[in-house]
């Protein structure tokens, strides 16, 4: 699957800031503002003259008014920690489903990297795959693109195990974009907590197939568990195929309401919905592009 966007896409995208409800101090300048008082470019405030301030950001305007030395204050223009979860567990492997993950994960990091945020991609499925971090500027967007080609499905998903292995590293708090189905045999309340107990602004994208709610047969079947491989033979009824599809609603529910309840971001991207719209429309929708 090529992932590769037509240019005028790509500036459309350029157009657009990933938007974190938190303000994170970052390392390098970048453009956004962070909360941070500097050297910036945008003025904020007026603090009072402190002997060893710099005097050339002394506003002589304002004394020759007030008779009073005060310092000018800026908003220190910084970048933004971005974290991409991307499932590439069994339960990812249909191919629409899995294509839609990578390429919002791509548009998702070219928006990062056109305003020089620092991205870090990290595949999982059991266990934290290698992080990569792409680099600073919008041209490393095609590292990104054959990093993401070459992602393939396998393994179970473990979200409590992925997020633990992420808490054992010491990182920079920042935004965590988890792109996943959530179909995790153990839950996935236990690593959404984790990770957002670890002070990260949390966005949830739950990407979502046809055949996650419909069973797509009636009669003797064999179902196959994606995530274990584990057979099962099972006569669906129709009143059986109406409950695995209730089910799964009622898994997509509790998701969305589990984020409500701890203030994580939250929006879902059918597998068969135009990609283009679910960027350009639904995500700012949900106030995470801007």
């Amino acid at each position: 699957m090529s992932l590769r966007f037509e240019d005028d896409f790509l500036k459309k995208l350029e157009y657009l800031h990933v938007v974190s409800k938190r303000a994170f101090a970052g390392q390098s300048r970048a453009d956004r503002l962070a909360p941070k008082r500097g050297r910036g470019l945008e003025f904020a405030d007026h603090r009072g003259y402190s002997p060893g301030d710099d005097f050339r950001h002394i506003d002589w305007k304002a004394y020759k008014r007030l008779g009073r030395l005060l310092l000018r204050l800026f908003d220190e223009e910084q970048d933004l920690p971005i974290y991409l979860f991307v499932d590439c567990s069994r339960s990812m492997r249909e191919a629409d489903k899995f294509d839609q993950a990578r390429r919002i994960a791509a548009a998702l990091c070219y928006i990062g990297l056109a305003h020089l945020d620092r991205v870090t991609i990290l595949p999982f499925d059991t266990e934290l795959g290698d992080e990569t971090q792409p680099g600073r500027g919008k041209g490393r967007i095609f590292r990104v693109f054959e990093l993401l080609e070459r992602m393939e499905t396998e393994g179970a998903t473990d979200l409590r195990e992925v997020f633990t292995a992420f808490a054992s590293r010491t990182r920079q708090q920042g935004l965590a974009v988890v792109i996943s189905d959530f179909l995790d045999p153990h839950g996935f309340e236990p690593g959404l907590k984790l990770v957002s107990s670890m002070g990260h602004d949390i966005f949830v994208v739950h990407v979502s197939a046809g055949s996650d709610s419909d069973p797509r047969a009636l009669g003797e079947v064999r179902f196959v568990d994606a995530e274990t491989g584990e057979l099962q033979d099972v006569d669906v009824t129709p009143a059986l195929a109406r409950a695995y599809g209730e089910a799964w609603k009622a898994h997509a529910e509790e998701l969305e309401k589990f984020c409500g309840r701890y203030h994580l971001g939250y929006v879902r991207a059918d597998a068969a919905a135009p990609f283009d719209e679910i960027i350009l429309q639904t995500f700012r929708k949900g106030r995470f592009l801007a």
